[in-house]
């Protein structure tokens, strides 16, 4: 989910209203507080501020908030402000670029220290360091770590942990254009950033692929592929959000070092949008 911002702010009615329309589209969970929702630019209060509001509009649904850092005690601190989550998702530490043990030893100290459950997050892109196969097929025979939100766009890497993960280790893409791909091989799901935009129609997506529905999904994914590719012709969420603006559901408003997206973006995402008819 986006973070919505008004007067340097966060934009709480905004939030309410783009929280309602993600349950109203039939989502099985939300993601406030993850890369999307611009999170290292938020403080504590923010954070809180964040959760609170998604959880109460929540309709009961799981919330799953992002809790990474680049160090084990400052994602030890998230756990503890957003104690009340459903669960957390946990990025690859960014910038240290740790060797597989000490990612080994970074999330088996997280999942000792509670009894919530624990999505890892595999982001290569933007953590400079890979989560491998190895790795994650370890950590998924840790108790209360049940899945992983995988963005590496490594698809033999990917096949190889639903090859070798528990039955009940949930992997999810963390790539829109990834799902039809995974979830064909298995995959549970996807995380996504084009559901802020198209929520019934990213339901209707994975709805179809989770029925065998292949011929739907394939459509709908023809459909969705420009809109999958345009949200990152910039770093997500710029793209993402000026299209938010474009619906009227939040400002163009993004926190530094973050700006506004360029006008040929803005063009590319309203295209996308009329394409689908949802402008």
């Amino acid at each position: 989910m986006f973070t919505p911002f008004r007067d340097g702010k966060v934009d709480v009615p905004s939030l309410i209203r783009q929280t309602r329309e993600q349950v109203e589209a039939g989502m099985d969970f939300l993601v406030p507080l993850g890369t999307t929702g611009e999170t290292p630019t938020l403080s504590d209060e923010e954070k809180l501020l964040v959760f609170r509001t998604v959880k109460a509009h929540s309709g009961n649904l799981p919330v799953m908030v992002g809790v990474g850092t680049n160090s084990f005690e400052g994602t030890l601190s998230n756990m503890r402000l957003l104690a009340e989550a459903d669960a957390y998702l946990v990025v690859v530490p960014y910038y240290n670029k740790p060797p597989q043990r000490g990612l080994l030893a970074y999330f088996q100290g997280l999942a000792a220290e509670t009894s919530r459950p624990i999505v890892l997050y595999n982001v290569p892109g933007r953590t400079g360091t890979n989560l491998e196969a190895e790795t994650t097929l370890a950590l998924s025979r840790t108790k209360n770590i049940v899945g992983i939100k995988e963005a590496s766009g490594r698809r033999d890497q990917i096949l190889a942990i639903l090859e070798g993960a528990p039955e009940d280790f949930a992997v999810l893409s963390g790539n829109d254009d990834d799902t039809l791909f995974l979830m064909e091989k298995g995959a549970d799901g996807v995380v996504s950033v084009a559901s802020n935009l198209a929520p019934a129609l990213m339901v209707r997506f994975v709805q179809a692929l989770r029925q065998g529905d292949f011929a739907t999904a394939r459509s709908l994914e023809e459909r969705l592929s420009p809109l999958f590719r345009d949200l990152f012709v910039e770093p997500n969420p710029i793209p993402g959000k000026a299209g938010m603006a474009l619906l009227g559901r939040m400002e163009d408003n993004l926190r530094l070092p973050l700006v506004r997206a360029l006008p040929a973006t803005r063009e590319l995402i309203e295209k996308d949008l009329k394409d689908l008819d949802l402008l």
